[in-house]
């Protein structure tokens, strides 16, 4: 917004300098040749503040772009062991499900032969 508004007192004050600059400098007033030299000390400031601006906010745009390529080198950093890790234990579960394990009991066991694996006696404590 202060761009905007410095652009716009730059162009005001241009059109003032132009007028002046169009009269004959034998025919300026000494006013009209004063107000001639605050008008280029004006502008002068002026597009000095804007180039600041200008360059203030290539300086941010520069550092907040150095902090993306941070942040995406952090990432990719962590995220690499992740994607090792998931990738790990869905390999392994394919291999477990391949082979049941001998204490768990399969459907085609009765109710008894169920009892004697939960607890390995007749006598269970669930039941």
């Amino acid at each position: 917004m202060d761009d905007i508004q410095l652009c716009n007192d730059i162009m005001d004050l241009k059109q003032e300098l132009q007028n002046l600059v169009a009269i004959p400098e034998k025919e300026k007033t000494k006013p009209q040749k004063q107000r001639e030299d605050e008008l280029i000390q004006k502008i002068h400031k002026l597009v000095q503040k804007r180039d600041f601006l200008v360059d203030d906010a290539e300086v941010e745009r520069l550092r907040e772009q150095e902090e993306d390529k941070e942040m995406a080198d952090f990432l990719r950093i962590k995220l690499k062991p992740l994607d090792k890790v998931t990738k790990s234990p869905a390999s392994s579960r394919a291999e477990k499900k391949a082979e049941p394990p001998p204490s768990k009991p399969t459907v085609a066991k009765t109710g008894l032969a169920l009892i004697k694996d939960c607890c390995g006696a007749t006598q269970c404590n669930i039941m």
